[in-house]
């Protein structure tokens, strides 16, 4: 396996608009840890861009944001998630607070 970061990417087409927002920051990077940016972005797509130290987990990550995406279907949000090892409950965890953190 080769040292560094892996970077994944998704993007979903969304049906529920986030509108105009300031930027969401839920969790800390650290050891088995991660944090979720949520920015606007123009368009009715949801990007997600992960950066995870924890390499050869893509079928992990891509069931994880397909879920997120399924109960959320966020449109017009870049979903930026740096990532220390947490396991799929956390990540779900943070992906759902940060969410929340739309909320009006």
């Amino acid at each position: 396996m080769q040292p560094g970061l892996e970077t994944l990417d998704y993007t979903f087409p969304g049906t529920r608009p986030a509108g105009s927002f300031v930027p969401v920051l839920v969790g800390v990077v650290g050891s088995g840890n991660l944090e979720v940016l949520l920015e606007p972005v123009a368009g009715n797509d949801c990007r997600i861009h992960v950066e995870t130290s924890a390499r050869g987990f893509g079928a992990i990550w891509a069931a994880v944001v397909r879920d997120f995406h399924a109960r959320h279907a966020l449109a017009g949000v870049q979903v930026s998630i740096h990532d220390m090892g947490a396991t799929p409950a956390v990540v779900s965890l943070r992906l759902d607070q940060a969410v929340e953190e739309l909320q009006p």
